[in-house]
């Protein structure tokens, strides 16, 4: 079996340093869909090194600091086709805001191994720290299929209630036609998102988007449209990826904002509001 799930939980974390820069920032940002309108000053924000804030996604991409999908399957007792990989979901938890220059110690670890059956979840954590303290911390679910049925733990399954009634603010934001070939410069250089017979092999008609594009698209939305484009408001983001998003497609953002935490669903406009992003939450002060 390509899964030893013994060996993968007991192997020793990874640690290393990651550094990044304004530049960095700057390139995450375009790559989620910053900067448009070019010099509106909410967009200025993200964009313009002189008035850069950091929006807290950014960490998922840091120093390529964050195990992607690629790098986590060469963890010890991981040994998978990449065809047969999706991720399924992420965590973030934000200690501090994110500066715009940085150095930081960088510690992985395999953070749950689950058996649902047909596929295994793969839980990678990340967390990050600098001389300070810590920043944040990412967990990423990482969904391997045709690689469960081993007898282990099924892990958690409870899921937060749907939100209740209808929407307070719904907002839309298209995807450009070349938005993952831009957003994969920030590190993720999985072929499913840019080699169309890489996607085809994959089950994909063609490539498509990273889930964590999407991911810094939705938040952006939360930011800009409930927080008054106050990025340190955020302390955790975490959603489940549901569905695939194809670039040149339009994004539907239904937003039900709370007390300490905002409830968000993400569809696909144009495929009669396919789900993309479910159980999504963003805790905020």
């Amino acid at each position: 079996m390509p899964i030893d799930a013994a060996k993968a939980l007991a192997a020793e974390p990874r640690t290393g340093e990651i550094s990044w820069n304004s530049k960095d920032v700057q390139l995450y940002h375009l790559g989620i869909g910053a900067g448009v309108p070019a010099t509106d000053p909410d967009e200025l924000r993200y964009t313009l090194e002189s008035r850069l804030h950091v929006l807290p996604s950014f960490a998922t991409v840091a120093g390529s600091g964050a195990p992607g999908v690629i790098s986590g399957l060469s963890l010890p007792g991981i040994d998978v086709d990449l065809t047969r990989v999706l991720h399924g979901g992420q965590s973030l938890t934000v200690h501090r805001p994110l500066p715009a220059n940085g150095t930081a110690t960088v510690t992985h670890r395999v953070g749950g191994l689950y058996d649902k059956g047909t596929a295994a979840v793969l839980v990678l954590r990340t967390d990050v720290a600098d001389p300070d303290g810590p920043l944040w911390t990412n967990d990423a679910r990482i969904f391997l299929r045709g690689e469960g049925g081993w007898g282990g733990d099924r892990g958690p399954s409870a899921r937060p209630e749907p939100p209740a009634g209808p929407p307070a603010r719904t907002v839309e934001r298209p995807v450009r036609e070349d938005q993952a070939l831009l957003y994969r410069l920030s590190g993720d250089w999985n072929p499913l998102h840019a080699d169309p017979e890489f996607a085809e092999a994959a089950g994909f008609e063609r490539p498509v988007l990273h889930g964590l594009c999407t991911y810094g698209i939705t938040l952006k939305a939360v930011v800009d449209t409930l927080l008054g484009g106050d990025v340190t408001r955020v302390r955790s983001y975490d959603t489940r990826f549901a569905g695939v998003v194809y670039p040149g497609e339009t994004l539907r953002i239904r937003l039900w904002p709370g007390e300490g935490a905002a409830r968000i669903a993400v569809s696909a406009a144009g495929r009669d509001d396919a789900p993309v992003l479910t159980d999504t939450i963003v805790r905020h002060s």
